[in-house]
């Protein structure tokens, strides 16, 4: 038997209904319309509707901003600048991990591996750069230095 194209229509919802889908204020809405956030409806007034699409945007939308991502940011991501969001900045009160390697007496560097976006194998990797690094400075001391002039 052969088989006929049947053209599916994509649901269509008033503006009330897309709210109660998305769980945002018909304000919060209008709003995002109006900056350009989400794409403007098919006809207008009462009998604006819209569709999957724009509820997936409404939907992208509010988890970045439930992310903490700003408008513009959001805006930025819609346009297709590519993701990853950018890290959000500590808040006070929260907590992280660091480490802190002791390179010598007075010398300390903190490390917090989360917010670098390093691995266990980079973190002792960069552990192992630092030590070498402060081991080929303080080898090529000042004091070393003025006392192979004085012999010259």
């Amino acid at each position: 038997m052969p088989m006929t194209d049947v053209a599916v229509s994509e649901p269509h919802y008033p503006l009330s209904e897309l709210c109660v889908l998305a769980d945002l204020p018909a304000r919060t809405v209008r709003y995002y319309i109006q900056v350009g956030l989400v794409d403007r409806p098919e006809g207008e007034t009462r009998a604006a509707r819209y569709g999957p699409g724009h509820l997936e945007q409404l939907l992208q939308i509010k988890k970045w901003t439930a992310a903490g991502v700003s408008l513009e940011r959001i805006r930025a991501l819609l346009q297709g600048e590519p993701p990853p969001v950018p890290p959000r900045h500590q808040a006070l009160g929260s907590v992280s991990v660091c480490s802190h390697l002791g390179v010598a007496d007075g010398v300390e560097v903190v490390i917090d591996p989360g917010r670098a976006g390093l691995t266990p194998e980079q973190v002792r990797s960069f552990v192992q750069g630092v030590m070498a690094a402060f081991a080929a400075v303080t080898a090529a001391s000042p004091a070393d230095g003025t006392a192979k002039q004085e012999q010259q």
